[in-house]
């Protein structure tokens, strides 16, 4: 079970959560509404590269990154979207694709949408393509420690 790393750290840390099991989604408009959650309140993991580096971008799943104007924010020349094939393995228990934003857990830094930052649960894949794991954002916060950025994002 993918969600089993996930709901153990989440469990260990006492936090409280709400697991929504839903039939196979792979995209993240498609799963928030499958496990019937606002795409302002999904929150979709996007892998990059700054310079050689892998980090986490979290936005809201009806939103898409700007990856030149994240560049300019964390002021990296270098910035691109990471390959599956560069990220797979770091995500071992995880389907592809469906990889949860927690980047204390995978050992890299995580940027989060200030958007998601402003909404009071975040739901987020558990690490499969047919279980949500939704919570509250403080919780989230205060777990992962993500860098909150206002970059810009399109519709």
């Amino acid at each position: 079970m993918p969600a089993t790393k996930v709901k153990a750290y989440l469990d260990t840390k006492g936090i409280k959560y709400v697991s929504i099991l839903h039939s196979p989604a792979y995209t993240a408009p498609e799963v928030a509404a499958s496990a019937h959650v606002s795409g302002r309140d999904f929150a979709k993991t996007v892998i990059v590269m700054i310079e050689d580096e892998m980090a986490m971008v979290v936005l809201p799943a009806s939103r898409h990154v700007l990856l030149s104007d994240l560049r300019d924010m964390i002021e990296k020349s270098h910035l691109r979207l990471a390959s599956e094939a560069e990220f797979k393995d770091r995500f071992p228990d995880c389907e592809l694709g469906a990889m949860p934003p927690l980047g204390n857990l995978y050992g890299m830094p995580t940027y989060v949408s200030g958007e998601l930052a402003e909404e009071r649960e975040i739901a987020f894949n558990a690490g499969s393509h047919t279980e949500v794991i939704k919570m509250s954002y403080d919780d989230f916060e205060r777990l992962v420690q993500p860098t909150v950025l206002e970059f810009i994002t399109t519709p």
